[in-house]
């Protein structure tokens, strides 16, 4: 038992809990009637919110699929913030932000299936990574803009994260940029098949 008294563990669990919260599936199931895991890319994300209620209820899904956003980053927000409050070391931090990400990709609640990370990642590192997640907020903006393809955009965001650390943060804070990588590789993985349909040039937009 003295394994779970360390604050540490509390937190890493803690992280992985809240992060697995599948608040898309709950809002959709909630207020539109539907099942994101059965329709669309069967993603618990914002993206497939928006585009499963769209077919039956499109003004509704707009609505959901910014609350799911928002809800999404939030988790992963809220956890590190109490940490920080707490005093957790930067190591912990930045431990807690990967659990919370796994937890939104590989929720306990569903079977370890998930999403694509993308929202509980930007959660995580506007708090760890403020002006590099801020730049990389930025590229994806002005990709979903101009490109209206939501997995481009979401991937070319965290490129710009990733580049912006080198250039405007002095690193982590824990002595390598590796918790940065595994997010990135986190998100990178869980988007594959859209890579694959990019190539194909199959993936479709968002309108």
């Amino acid at each position: 038992m003295e394994f779970f008294g360390n604050i540490n563990i509390q937190f890493f669990i803690l992280a992985y809990l809240v992060g697995s919260i599948p608040f898309g599936l709950i809002l959709a199931k909630q207020f539109a009637g539907v099942d994101v895991q059965s329709s669309g890319s069967k993603s618990i994300g914002a993206t497939n919110v928006l585009r499963v209620v769209k077919e039956t209820n499109p003004a509704l899904a707009k609505k959901l699929g910014a609350a799911t956003l928002i809800l999404d980053a939030l988790k992963g927000t809220l956890v590190v913030v109490l940490g920080m409050l707490v005093g957790l070391s930067q190591e912990t931090l930045w431990g807690v932000a990967i659990l919370a990400l796994l937890g939104h990709c590989y929720s306990v609640y569903l079977k370890f299936e998930g999403g694509k990370g993308v929202a509980t990642a930007l959660g995580v590192l506007i708090v760890l990574l403020p002006i590099p997640t801020i730049i990389g907020g930025i590229v994806w903006a002005i990709s979903a803009k101009t490109l209206k393809i939501s997995s481009l955009s979401s991937l070319l965001g965290l490129v710009g994260v990733v580049i912006s650390t080198y250039i405007f943060a002095d690193g982590l804070g824990v002595g390598s940029n590796t918790p940065l990588y595994i997010i990135a590789f986190i998100v990178i993985y869980k988007h594959i098949p859209n890579i694959v349909r990019l190539i194909k040039g199959e993936e479709k937009k968002v309108v």
